[in-house]
């Protein structure tokens, strides 16, 4: 697949994350809920921390950290574009860096981030926590690159192996 190809999809979910928290935004009211499919649910919450409210006080440690780490996250992706090989690697730094940029800029841009999708669970901790779709593609991109890491037929023992063929496995 083309490098150009991985930084289009970056840029439309991206866009995508974008157009649901306008969406939100425009069309919810802040204790509106929506209910969705099974047990999700539409609603619009402000986080002006990261995750689940943390730093909340302190927005400018929040920019920052959010700028850092999506920096952090493009140099990976840009390295991982200069190899021909790595589709997986590749697709995981895609969702990586939408993610970290929608909520980067959200932060930059409004001085919060908007989340809008909740679950209907028993569990009223779980209930309250609210996620947007930038959050989904962070988990996703993090779970592929583990998987490529974990994975990732190892170096080490296929020179291992060589060198005992040669040997006549002594």
């Amino acid at each position: 697949m083309k490098r150009k190809w991985f930084l289009i999809e970056t840029a439309g979910l991206f866009a995508a994350d974008q157009l649901l928290k306008t969406y939100a935004e425009q069309n919810l009211d802040k204790k509106e809920e929506r209910r969705l499919a099974g047990p999700a649910v539409l609603r619009r919450v402000h986080n002006k921390g990261m995750c689940m409210g943390v730093l909340d006080k302190k927005p400018a440690a929040v920019q920052g950290l959010s700028l850092a780490a999506a920096v952090v996250v493009t140099a990976g992706q840009a390295v991982s574009l200069i190899h021909r090989k790595g589709f997986w690697k590749k697709s995981g730094f895609c969702l990586l860096a939408a993610g970290a940029w929608s909520n980067t800029f959200d932060r930059f841009v409004r001085g919060y981030v908007v989340d809008y999708i909740g679950f209907s669970v028993e569990n009223d901790k779980a209930a309250k926590i609210t996620y947007n779709l930038g959050d989904f593609f962070i988990a996703a991109g993090a779970g592929l690159l583990t998987a490529c890491a974990v994975l990732r037929p190892s170096k080490k023992k296929d020179a291992v192996s060589d060198h005992s063929e040669t040997d006549g496995g002594l």
